[in-house]
């Protein structure tokens, strides 16, 4: 029979970067709920000491660790913070990356391109690569990376973006392949729309009223019939940190209110 226990995390230690806000924030809180000690990382403290706060106001221990990820130099100091706090690391949350600025594929330029690729891809690469080193001598971790469905189907005027996540998918699936010998397991979250700052900026041209009402019409398209709140990754995300899914790696999980769909569920005659 199934044992629920194995959705806890109790004496576990887990990072999650781009831990200050949005789905990183909520991930974080989602783990101290379920019993680890969470380091939450990102490049501006003021937020980081909001979400540590929360988390010790439900009983839970965090540890704030500054660092830009997309920094080699920055990856390994953190790493090191980590390991002087707690020890181990077991989980490793790949949140943090660079927004979808706006720009045609005639448009877009190289710095935006470095920008963005440097942080969702190299920085994500090698904060895995570094926490994997230790999971491997500890026996095992879950490593879970924070893809999007635009890495299925991209998005106009996002190009750079769609192909960073479209690389963040790969990346687990080439770790899965090589580290499932050590007991480390690596998956992926693909969120669709979901209401953070980062979504926000879709509209930051609008004014206020505008941009409401864009974000009131998205909702309106996609099929559940609303843009997805950061605490509908949580559930996931624990699945992918716990003892439930030592037998899933390389796997990815597609939370998008039915987004990827919408094709075949508005093509009149085609059975689903």
């Amino acid at each position: 029979m199934f044992d629920l226990s194995k959705f806890s995390l109790q004496g576990k230690v887990a990072i999650v970067t781009g831990g200050s806000r949005g789905i990183g924030k909520a991930i974080a809180l989602g783990y101290a709920k379920a019993g680890a000690r969470v380091a939450v990382t990102s490049r501006k403290v003021a937020d980081l000491e909001q979400t540590a706060a929360e988390i010790k106001a439900i009983g839970g221990e965090a540890l704030v660790v500054q660092a830009h990820l997309g920094k080699m130099d920055e990856i390994q100091k953190m790493i090191d913070q980590v390991m002087a706090k707690f020890g181990r690391i077991d989980i490793l949350v790949n949140n943090a990356g660079a927004s979808p600025a706006m720009a045609s594929v005639l448009d877009a330029e190289e710095r935006l391109w470095d920008t963005i690729i440097n942080l969702n891809m190299k920085g994500l690469y090698f904060t895995s690569q570094a926490a994997a080193r230790i999971m491997k001598k500890q026996g095992g971790g879950k490593i879970i990376n924070i893809a999007s469905i635009d890495g299925h189907h991209p998005e106009r005027q996002v190009s750079i973006y769609s192909v960073s996540k479209a690389g963040v998918r790969m990346i687990s699936k080439a770790f899965a392949a090589e580290l499932a010998p050590f007991n480390i397991q690596v998956n992926t979250i693909a969120p669709g729309a979901v209401s953070t700052k980062m979504m926000d900026s879709h509209w930051h041209e609008l004014s206020a009223e505008e941009a409401r009402k864009a974000k009131a019409e998205t909702g309106k398209v996609i099929p559940i019939g609303r843009i997805g709140d950061p605490d509908d990754m949580v559930g996931a995300a624990i699945y992918f940190a716990s003892a439930a899914s030592d037998y899933a790696t390389g796997t990815e999980l597609v939370i998008d209110g039915a987004v990827l769909l919408a094709p075949l569920l508005n093509a009149p005659g085609v059975p689903i």
